[in-house]
């Protein structure tokens, strides 16, 4: 499972013209599923997530999680993330997850972030064509992978 999380002055996600998601500040969390994530990795990125210590404390530093600020997560659905550009033009998505399988571990992941105490998630649409608008904050951009957690 792969996650790129922005940290957002604000967020909000659109599906046929209707808002289905908005954030104030927290954190933009763009969720790839692989064809071998189970729970287990949704969860342990879940962790993750809450846990980073991306926000400024009182002295400017990196230093609090989303939820010691009480900020949002928007979580958008994003099988593109797991694109092998290696070969040629067009992008190969044979390592991501089925629809069925994606849309489990998406859920496990919501459920698992739920389970941190982090009070306001939103979402987009699972497999949606969604319009993402986002006002970056920092710009401070994190990427993870399941793959690589302890």
């Amino acid at each position: 499972m792969k996650a790129v999380i922005q940290r957002v002055a604000h967020a909000c996600v659109t599906v046929d013209g209707a808002q289905t998601g908005y954030i104030g500040s927290g954190l933009l969390v763009m969720l790839g599923v692989s064809k071998t994530d189970g729970c287990k990795q949704a969860q342990k990125i879940a962790k993750k997530v809450a846990s980073l210590r991306i926000f400024d404390d009182e002295q400017g530093k990196l230093n609090k999680s989303v939820g010691e600020i009480g900020g949002g997560v928007l979580v958008i659905s994003n099988f593109t993330l797991y694109a092998d550009c290696r070969k040629g033009r067009r992008p190969d998505f044979s390592k991501a997850a089925s629809f069925d399988t994606a849309f489990k571990r998406y859920n496990d992941f919501i459920s698992a972030l739920m389970a941190t105490g982090v009070e306001n998630i939103q979402t987009g649409r699972f497999g949606a064509d969604m319009k993402v608008e986002l006002l970056n904050d920092g710009p401070v951009t994190v990427v993870i992978d399941s793959e690589e957690l302890a």
